[in-house]
């Protein structure tokens, strides 16, 4: 098992480009068992999660396959409705297969999703919804089977804006007879992202981004080029680098629109943030100062940049609060952070920091993606040497990490165990 060397206490300077978006990828991959002719998509990460959707899609029966880009064909009469638990075990979001298999074949038969470091995240949701589009369900040996003739469209209002249970829904409704009305949708730009991909294939879907989607079910799909939006969490986590570090960076291919909430409390803590033609120039403005968060569904602070956050607010002066209300057990890096100096006490959702003047160099280990992140932030900010173990999780997110901090600076290598 690999881990990073980290030798810290070093400014980044430099140009970054961020990759495509992980999570607007994920569910893109798995609306192509949906189309009827090749999709060719663009911008495509390459990481561990991607590598296991293509694999996934290939057990189905789809040809896949990245080569720069990625080139999905799922040929009707080749599916196989059934996603194995050796497969959803190992990344949650394969459960989103479920809406596109039934909607395309009518039964699909899929593993339940093992459990999750940061927190229950169910797909209750996604399955009353699909039951008001004429799916029954059965639980057998611990897979979700679904069957339907042809799903009709529903109006359908979710308890919480679920990003996971919008996309498989919205995927359903795409090929479902009528209309579907989806209330307290999510409105992630990723979610913005499936709804404009699927409309490129002929999809009918109107009110993405906003709280209500509205899809006019079709007859068929067809293949579509397409390109995948930069991934929103990978560019927030570069603005933190340059500013924990004392650093420049020029990050490209990076939206501050889609990242409102998390530029709007950067600023506020007094980073300095200007959006060119191509991208976003990041740096430390004045001294930090700690301010407070709360975690919320987008357009709100996002939770997959509460760890970062938090490990620049430990660096800040004063003192601010942060309170995850998505997830709740997403307070795992805490005490790897206070093992490298960090001042951080948490009651239940709340997490008081108080800033100290440097990071200390420590061995510590990353619980889940969005922490390691975290970890590898504080250390290169951090006085002597850092090592962060399972380094796994960070492979499933970031493309590149290790590569791409050592270009604008860092001193930052991967050693196998």
């Amino acid at each position: 098992m690999d881990k990073l060397v980290i030798e810290g206490n070093v400014p980044l300077r430099g140009r970054l480009r961020v990759s495509g978006s992980k999570n607007a990828a994920l569910p893109i991959l798995l609306a192509c068992i949906l189309a009827e002719g090749p999709v060719r998509l663009r911008n495509v990460p390459k990481l561990k999660d991607i590598a296991t959707t293509l694999q996934l899609l290939r057990m189905l029966g789809c040809g896949a396959e990245q080569n720069g880009e990625i080139v999905v064909t799922c040929v009707g009469q080749n599916l196989i409705p059934e996603a194995p638990y050796d497969l959803v075990r190992t990344m949650r979001a394969s459960v989103l297969c479920l809406g596109p298999l039934l909607a395309r074949l009518g039964k699909a038969v899929v593993a339940l999703p093992g459990g999750c470091a940061i927190g229950s995240r169910p797909v209750d949701l996604h399955l009353r919804g699909l039951e008001r589009m004429g799916a029954t369900f059965e639980l057998e040996a611990g897979n979700i089977i679904g069957r339907c003739k042809r799903l009709k469209g529903a109006h359908i209002h979710f308890d919480f804006p679920t990003v996971g249970g919008t996309e498989n829904l919205l995927m359903a409704a795409s090929l479902a007879e009528g209309e579907t009305i989806l209330e307290n949708a999510a409105r992630e730009p990723e979610v913005t992202n499936l709804a404009d991909f699927l409309n490129a294939c002929g999809a009918k879907i109107q009110g993405q981004g906003t709280s209500i989607i509205r899809v006019q079910g079709v007859d068929r799909l067809n293949g579509a080029e397409f390109g995948v939006m930069p991934d929103r969490i990978e560019a927030g986590t570069y603005l933190v680098a340059a500013v924990i570090t004392d650093g420049e960076l020029y990050l490209e291919n990076c939206s501050m629109a889609d990242l409102d909430a998390v530029v709007y409390k950067l600023r506020e803590m007094g980073v300095w943030l200007q959006e060119g033609k191509s991208g976003v120039l990041v740096k430390r403005g004045t001294n930090l100062v700690g301010v407070d968060v709360m975690t919320q569904p987008f357009p709100g602070f996002p939770t997959d940049m509460q760890a970062q956050i938090m490990a620049l607010m430990g660096l800040a002066d004063g003192s601010g609060t942060i309170k995850e209300t998505i997830f709740e057990n997403r307070f795992m890096h805490v005490q790897e952070l206070v093992r490298m100096g960090a001042r951080i006490k948490v009651s239940g959702q709340n997490a008081v920091v108080r800033g100290v003047d440097q990071y200390i160099g420590a061995p510590v280990m990353a619980s889940d993606l969005r922490a390691s992140a975290s970890l590898v932030l504080a250390g290169l900010a951090a006085k002597g040497s850092t090592e962060v173990l399972r380094i796994y999780h960070l492979d499933r997110g970031y493309e590149e990490l290790e590569a791409k901090l050592s270009q604008v600076g860092a001193r930052i290598r991967r050693v196998a165990q």
